[in-house]
């Protein structure tokens, strides 16, 4: 298992981003939470095997209808993350 943080810039609030990205994360083998931060941005966090995650992060970025409002993204590894079950969205 491995977990990673995701922070997503450029048009991402407003625009269904955290409803499209909990849609995708029902294809993939993975929990965590996203959710929008008062700066703009998003932030994704996720556990999964690390091909899942790896699979899961490039399908928003890559091949998803997000894709185009995305400007930037900052993936970092985080501890692994506890207590958490399913794919939920943060407030």
């Amino acid at each position: 298992m491995i977990a990673k943080r995701a922070i997503y810039e450029g048009r991402v609030q407003g625009v269904g981003f955290r409803y499209t990205v909990k849609q995708i994360a029902m294809g993939y083998d993975v929990v965590g939470d996203v959710k929008n931060l008062a700066d703009g941005t998003v932030e994704l966090n996720l556990m999964g095997e690390e091909d899942e995650d790896e699979e899961f992060l490039s399908e928003i970025v890559d091949e998803s209808t997000l894709a185009h409002h995305i400007k930037d993204t900052n993936v970092v590894e985080i501890p692994l993350l506890e207590n958490v079950k399913g794919f939920t969205i943060s407030a």
